[in-house]
């Protein structure tokens, strides 16, 4: 259903697609559907995706374990190589901003749910917090997590 053949994009007068996707993403828990504006375009050995996402997520906090709402606002810009990379690239090098490429080894279609769930995924925080004054759970806090046995030491005195 969101798939872009790569066949009927370079059969296109302009080489290029719009498309709009407003649908939820499985694995990723949001309350109302996620949107975006994509434009596919083919230049030749590469295929290029630019657009933009927008939504409302339910994130867990990491401190308080409550849900709460986190809106997502950035724009996707990827490129797919059509031919395979290796015969032009056949030892390790080095990538530098702007050279990631994926590679489509032979497939013939684009997964653009694929593309916005990876996506979602990589711009999602590092550490997820509710807000700057969040206390944490009562339960998950230091002082509750202390185990006995390390109490000796506690009391150890290192000298320099």
């Amino acid at each position: 259903m969101y798939k872009v053949s790569i066949e009927e994009l370079e059969n296109l007068p302009s080489k290029s697609l719009n498309m709009e996707f407003e649908d939820y993403i499985e694995g990723i828990n949001s309350e109302k559907p996620l949107k975006a504006s994509l434009i596919v375009k083919s230049l030749g050995d590469f295929i290029e995706v630019k657009g933009n996402i927008k939504g409302k997520l339910k994130l867990e906090c990491d401190l308080c374990l409550e849900e709460f709402d986190y809106n997502i606002n950035f724009d996707i810009d990827e490129l797919y190589a059509k031919n395979s990379l290796m015969d032009e690239y056949p030892k390790e090098t080095e990538l530098k901003e702007g050279q990631f490429v994926t590679d489509l080894n032979g497939e013939n279609e684009i997964d653009i749910y694929d593309l916005l769930y990876q996506s979602v995924i990589l711009n999602l925080p590092n550490k997820k917090v509710c807000g700057i004054n969040c206390k944490g759970n009562k339960f998950l806090r230091e002082e509750n997590l202390s185990d006995p046995r390390l109490d000796i030491f506690k009391n150890i005195n290192l000298e320099k």
